[in-house]
């Protein structure tokens, strides 16, 4: 008597799931960066294959893990190459599927796919044997099975995965417009309001902290600044990087990096101590100090002491170059810590 041998899933296959699960967990045990771009080149070799069951079944299982992992690439991969690719064969499977030929009932479709499940189902995919050891381990019906090959369903998960990835490109490494802060920063004698630059930084649940550090970088490059406003004017930018923990992408950090590049780092002077450096490193403690700065009569309190509050020391170019040198230590971090080469944040850095 011949023994049925179970369906299963081929090893290399197991060990993918297992590393795209760590990825989309955010637990990875692999390099994201290197698996993410050997999975988008495996799929863009399927591509034009669909005339065969095999190539059908790849693009549906590629379908699926790209939508899967798009989002880890969004939030966490700098790199243009890898977005391209992405973007690239999601545009290719999607051409090659027909949303209107979906004949599934309502509701057939697979909702609300877990990350994990998503990537055990698109692996499995990939292959008639893991298709059947997909449906045997999850109890599926034939009709639910074919639901994950439905061209409207995996038309929907193409869409999806390349509008958050165009999105995403577009803050990562794009133009980012902060005009609008024009109005709430520049009043109407053209003079800027640094008190009103540091509310926003000091708002750091709004997420502006970056997009006011954007503007005050374009302004100080722009020359639009006077004379008494600069030093208040390139604290509220040193501050937004500086408090950025997390880092900020290359779209903001090219635009900081070319005003930090203004300032003469071989500056000297004979002053023992600025005042920047008497403020904690705290969002508050520097709120009080800049404030202070600009408008004392409505802010009397700061950490600064009346030794240290003279204009000239704010203004010294020493003060400017030890600020400028803890930003420039601040954009290694960020290159570090988010990946990508010179290509992808457009500045040596």
């Amino acid at each position: 008597m011949t023994e049925v041998t179970p369906a299963a899933l081929q090893a290399d296959h197991r060990e993918l799931i297992s590393e795209l699960s760590g990825i989309v967990s955010d637990y990875p045990y692999v390099d994201p960066e290197s698996t993410l771009t050997v999975l988008a080149g495996d799929a863009a070799e399927a591509l034009g294959r669909n005339a065969t069951p095999q190539g059908r079944r790849e693009r549906t299982g590629y379908t699926i893990l790209l939508h899967a992992t798009c989002w880890y690439v969004a939030a966490r991969v700098f790199n243009k190459s890898l977005f391209a690719a992405y973007i690239q064969v999601l545009d290719g499977f999607r051409a090659e599927l027909d949303r209107a030929s979906c004949t599934c009932p309502a509701s057939a479709h697979p909702v609300d796919l877990d990350s994990e499940y998503a990537v055990e189902a698109g692996v499995s995919m990939l292959t008639e044997a893991g298709q059947a050891a997909f449906a045997e381990d999850g109890g599926l019906d034939a009709q639910e099975l074919a639901a994950f090959g439905c061209e409207g369903f995996l038309s929907d998960l193409a869409d999806q995965a390349l509008d958050r990835m165009r999105e995403a490109h577009r803050e990562l490494f794009g133009g980012i417009d902060v005009s609008h802060l024009d109005a709430q920063f520049v009043r109407g004698s053209g003079s800027l309001d640094i008190v009103a630059m540091q509310e926003a930084i000091r708002r750091t649940w709004e997420n502006n902290t970056g997009p006011v550090a954007l503007w005050s970088a374009r302004r100080w490059l722009s020359g639009q600044v006077r004379e008494e406003e600069r030093i208040g004017l390139f604290l509220c930018m040193w501050m937004g990087i500086a408090q950025t923990y997390e880092g900020l992408p290359p779209s903001y950090a090219r635009d900081l990096a070319a005003a930090v590049d203004t300032i003469d780092l071989d500056a000297s002077c004979e002053h023992p101590q600025h005042p920047w450096s008497a403020a904690d490193s705290t969002v508050q403690s520097r709120y009080r100090a800049v404030v202070h700065l600009y408008a004392p009569q409505d802010h009397p309190d700061t950490p600064v002491p009346a030794e240290l509050s003279a204009r000239e020391l704010w203004e010294c170019p020493v003060q400017y170059a030890q600020l400028a040198r803890k930003a420039l230590e601040n954009f290694k971090g960020w290159r570090t810590m988010r990946g990508g080469g010179d290509e992808d944040w457009d500045w040596a850095g």
